[in-house]
């Protein structure tokens, strides 16, 4: 089951982007409610593999399930 980021938790550090293995995640477009910029994560290409959890400073940015009521995705 793919992983979802938590569109108005993310605070746009990336350093997901950077870990994710098939690059399923992208920048959102403008901000979130924190002001800040956001990510979303593919749920057709996420393999799953929770790189993306581990290395996330933010607490519960990303969650280890796919919720698409909890992230925004363009």
């Amino acid at each position: 089951m793919p992983h979802t980021i938590v569109t108005d938790i993310c605070q746009g550090i990336a350093d997901c982007v950077e870990c994710c293995p098939v690059a399923c995640i992208h920048p959102g477009p403008g901000k979130n409610a924190l002001g800040s910029d956001w990510y979303w994560i593919d749920f057709s290409s996420c393999i799953d593999c929770g790189i993306c959890v581990e290395v996330c400073p933010v607490e519960k940015a990303i969650i280890p399930e796919e919720r698409p009521d909890l992230q925004k995705t363009p």
